[in-house]
């Protein structure tokens, strides 16, 4: 019998001791763990699907139609659309909304950086004091804070007397198109820049110190460390600020509606105000050109996040 022959009729080593017999193996452990993520985003799967895809879905469906309380709808095919798209004001109302992102993502997100930067550098009790104080403008009503900041802004309000004391004249700040959008910018910065504070903390607190060490050792100044360090490694963070930023700016809807109403002459007019105004029409298509005008703006926003990742390329986390 040669070697191969002896190494053919060799019998097979024995399964060990608990092992499954021949033919019939265990589960593989990532399956296991597959099933078990499975089970766990499930409720949230089930959610989403009740309470988002579902609701879209229908809401494609009804812009298909001439919605109307008092009469049967009656099919127009994407006549709305159409309708949508060449209106003027929808438009201008995207624009303002990008106008008002461009206003105030940016700045909160500059503001923020330092002032995390700077309660990164406090004793825990400090930062501890500074953390709460920047995140209470995130608890106060928006529409609290429009009210406060319609007398802020009056004739005789605080931001007149500060310019007085500088011997300017006092500015009709939400009666000019040129200032309106600029005075509801600022209490909209003054509203988030505290949850983006934070959220800039923990990703600061997320890099490792030797990484500035060593480049204080090779003589980097600050905005050396800052633009070669910080910021790509913050750059996820960073993504996240300005794809939520600008996708919650241009949804504003209480600033506008409550210190101007969308006006002078449609300065403030952002898209859910437009929405809402058009909605409020009492036009018989008003309902279907509301439901439209959402789903194109549901659109913009998907586009607009979608130049923003390209822009923006996310990193993989880094490990301290």
């Amino acid at each position: 019998m040669t070697a191969l022959d002896s190494r053919v009729a060799a019998p097979a080593d024995p399964a060990p001791d608990g092992a499954p017999p021949h033919g019939r193996r265990r589960p593989a452990r990532h399956g296991r763990d597959n099933r078990t993520a499975y089970l766990m985003i499930a409720p949230m799967v089930v959610l989403l699907a009740v309470f988002v895809m579902w609701p879209l879905v229908y809401s494609l469906y009804l812009s298909t139609f001439k919605i109307s309380f008092y009469t049967e709808p009656e099919f127009v095919g994407l006549d709305f659309y159409q309708y949508v798209l060449e209106s003027p004001r929808f438009w201008e109302s995207i624009w303002v909304g990008l106008y008002y992102a461009v206003l105030t993502v940016p700045t909160g997100i500059v503001i923020a950086l330092l002032l995390a930067s700077f309660i990164k550098t406090l004793s825990r009790r400090a930062a501890s004091y500074m953390k709460t104080t920047v995140y209470l403008p995130a608890v106060v009503s928006t529409v609290v804070a429009s009210v406060l900041f319609v007398f802020m802004y009056q004739d005789d309000g605080v931001v007149n007397a500060m310019l007085g004391v500088l011997n300017h004249g006092p500015v009709n700040w939400l009666n000019d198109p040129s200032y309106a959008l600029p005075a509801i910018a600022v209490p909209g910065i003054w509203l988030s820049f505290g949850v983006t504070t934070l959220i800039l903390l923990a990703g600061l607190l997320d890099i490792p110190e030797n990484y500035y060490e060593s480049a204080q050792l090779d003589g980097a100044g600050f905005f050396q460390r800052l633009f070669r360090i910080t910021i790509p490694l913050l750059k996820n963070v960073l993504l996240y600020l300005l794809v939520t930023g600008f996708t919650l700016a241009i949804q504003l809807f209480e600033l506008p509606l409550i210190m101007t109403n969308g006006g002078p002459v449609d300065a403030t007019m952002t898209p859910n105000l437009y929405i809402f105004a058009s909605f409020r029409d009492l036009t018989p298509y008003a309902t279907s050109f509301s439901l439209t005008a959402s789903l194109m703006l549901f659109v913009v926003l998907g586009a607009i996040s979608l130049v923003i990742f390209r822009l923006v390329n996310s990193d993989k986390a880094i490990d301290g």
